[in-house]
């Protein structure tokens, strides 16, 4: 019989660490980004899904970047189902990623399992780790939930299967989802039942890839005979597979940078991906057509992806690749999603070998051949679309035994929009101290004071709460979450008309300065932004009440963008002005460490800056794609990049993210 139980996993934990609390009024970067007259030459169902609604701002998200490289060992909460054959364990707290999924006959892990959990900028918003399965919902990227908890209950089907659901309230496009998993009994396979539903009167854009972590060491096979290769120098143009200039990319190592192949798979064809070993034997991943796109993600041999496959684990860890299934053909498209509708589409994970000789045969043909022959013998496409039907008559079944719990954003939205979720319920119970002030703007029309001084809290910025916020009483919280929700719309004239509001008003002038010193960089003022900043900082300082993670947090964040800001501007005296005030603890983080050797730059002191390099430092934050160590290192030294500096992800002389 399956089992769904609670248990704990102890891993060497670098902590997620608190949100950044200054909201994230930026463009997001383009690393993901194909530009318009790329797009040109492209299908043109393609082109428009490219086009349509990508994602602009993080809000009402906010960045993770608390975290460091200090990892200690922790007991992680898991659930793990199991039955004769099957052993999954998922991470309820931690975006309901499935850590591990053994396979008990052969003794054998089927993913790439990371021995410890580090942090790194990969998410939309930040703190994201690598290994297992992942849910990606929301736009191109992966998830803003990677490091969040959500909701976790066992479900019993009316046919008594016993099922684990994850569920959530996505906020970057306001849609509830689940994720129901079970083992069927005598199974190999571990099933998942995803549904996304759009409750409101609008159309949607929507987004999910799902993306499965594998040793590296495998041949990487899909029903297509051509992809779609995209890279970090922000270029899509279709390939032939498995050979392309001269190599054979479904070996992940072979490549040289890091890369994505979208696979082509034809209409009609089963959906599968599969990642075997020399001797045939690996995962395979299938599901309904619903799921379409399927994908392979490399890290590639050079210097700057090795060294990300270094900075992801422990010294003396393989590496891996990812397998992946979305909805569309690539992850840089999203799908209309109409208003009131809903989408499903079951997955199946587990087991799978294959002649080895044909697998790793120089005939493709004969490859994809032997992997679909077999997963037919062993999962018939037929047998699996029948259990989509009997999971699509549990979807609705209310949850029992609750396992975790997740956030109170999809009570409050449920709160305020009377939403019928049969499922998924959103209890108010869930509703937490975030939540409470928006409760009180929609009760009682007014948006509360704060009673202490603090940093303000997460802003919502969907239109309805917008609306909320217009009409209730101009006090100067309320005109700052107005021009954070204002900016969000694309109205800047107006966001900057709320912040001066409430600036008039306000005991706390640095939050709505902050947000003035990002509108004057964004419209080319740098004198003035620089303003702004110095004296937003100085309210900080003179507010600020203790050294507890709160204030740490806002002060780390603030003074690190004033800093930028005062350097833009020429002005080195004040940048150093703000860079003594910062807490020795956070002067001492490699994100800061970075910044002093900036500061001594424009300071003329080249020397100094060097010695910073030399001392050595490890930025935790380090984005996706971003070359800021090594663009600063090539002003300070005409020497080659050092090897633990090297994260590039683009050939030289090719266009990136910056």
């Amino acid at each position: 019989m399956t089992t769904i139980r609670r248990d704990v996993l102890t891993l060497p934990v670098a902590e997620p660490g608190p949100a950044n609390p200054l909201p994230p009024l930026r463009p997001l970067d383009g690393t993901h980004h194909v530009d318009e007259r790329e797009r040109e030459r492209l299908p043109r169902d393609m082109a428009r899904q490219i086009g349509y609604e990508p994602l602009r701002s993080l809000l009402p998200e906010r960045v993770r970047d608390g975290y460091g490289r200090s990892r200690t060992p922790r007991e992680l909460d898991t659930i793990v189902l199991e039955n004769d054959r099957l052993r999954a364990t998922v991470l309820p707290g931690l975006g309901g990623r499935v850590v591990s999924l053994r396979h008990k006959p052969a003794d054998r892990e089927l993913l790439y399992r990371n021995p410890v959990l580090q942090p790194a900028d990969f998410a939309l918003n930040g703190a994201w780790f690598s290994g297992g399965i992942e849910w990606n919902i929301g736009a191109t990227g992966h998830s803003a939930l990677a490091c969040a908890p959500l909701h976790a209950a066992r479900v019993t089907a009316p046919d008594g299967t016993q099922l684990l659901r994850l569920w959530e309230w996505e906020r970057l496009r306001d849609l509830p989802f689940q994720v129901d998993l079970w083992l069927p009994e005598g199974s190999d396979f571990l099933y998942v039942g995803v549904r996304v539903r759009n409750p409101h009167e609008r159309a949607a854009p929507l987004y999910w890839w799902s993306n499965t972590a594998v040793p590296e060491n495998r041949r990487v096979l899909a029903p297509a005979g051509h992809a779609w290769h995209f890279g970090y120098e922000r270029r899509l143009r279709r390939v032939p597979v498995p050979v392309h200039e001269g190599v054979d990319r479904t070996y992940p190592p072979r490549g040289e940078f890091p890369a994505d192949y979208f696979y082509e798979v034809p209409d009609g064809q089963r959906r599968w991906i599969a990642a075997l070993d020399e001797d045939g034997q690996g995962l395979v991943q299938t599901s309904t057509d619903v799921l379409r796109g399927r994908k392979l993600f490399v890290w590639g041999s050079g210097t700057g992806g090795r060294r990300w496959q270094e900075w992801l684990t422990e010294p003396g860890t393989g590496g891996y690749c990812e397998i992946q299934a979305g909805l569309a053909r690539t992850q840089l498209e999203h799908v209309r999603f109409d208003a009131g509708s809903e989408v499903a589409w079951l997955e199946a994970y587990g087991p799978l070998g294959a002649d080895a000789a044909r697998v790793h045969g120089d005939d493709w043909g004969a490859a994809r051949t032997a992997v679909e022959d077999r997963l037919e013998q062993v999962l018939p496409r037929e047998e699996f679309e029948t259990a989509y039907a009997h999971w699509r008559a549990a979807a609705d079944t209310e949850p029992g035994e609750v396992l975790a719990v997740g956030s109170g954003w999809g009570a409050l939205e449920v709160l305020r929009g009377g939403y019928k979720l049969p499922g998924t319920p959103f209890d108010e119970s869930t509703l937490g101290e975030a939540q409470r002030p928006w409760v009180r703007l929609l009760e009682s029309g007014r948006f509360p004071e704060p009673r202490r001084a603090g940093p303000p809290g997460e802003t919502l910025v969907a239109p309805h709460w917008r609306d909320m916020l217009e009409t209730a009483p101009a006090e100067p919280l309320t005109e700052y979450h107005l021009g954070v929700a204002q900016w969000h719309a694309g109205d800047r004239a107006q966001a900057v008309r709320s912040w001066e509001r409430g600036l008039a008003l306000a005991p706390s002038l640095w939050p709505s300065l902050r947000c003035l010193a990002v509108a004057d960089q964004e419209a080319g003022n740098r004198e003035r932004a620089a303003d702004r900043y110095k004296d937003a900082f100085d309210d900080l300082c003179q507010e600020r009440r203790d050294d507890g993670e709160t204030w740490t947090a806002a002060t780390a964040a603030l003074g690190r963008e004033a800093i930028g800001a005062l350097l833009a501007a020429g002005r080195t005296a004040d940048a150093r002005s703000v860079w003594e005030r910062l807490r020795p603890a956070t002067r001492e983080r490699g994100r800061f460490r970075l910044i002093e050797a900036q500061l001594l730059l424009a300071e003329g002191d080249r020397a100094a800056a060097r010695a910073v390099f030399d001392a050595g430092f490890e930025v935790a934050d380090l984005r996706e794609g971003a070359e800021a160590v090594g663009e600063l290192w090539s002003r300070i030294s005409d020497e080659p990049l050092p090897a633990r500096y090297d994260f590039r992800m683009r050939p030289p002389g090719t266009r990136g993210a910056g």
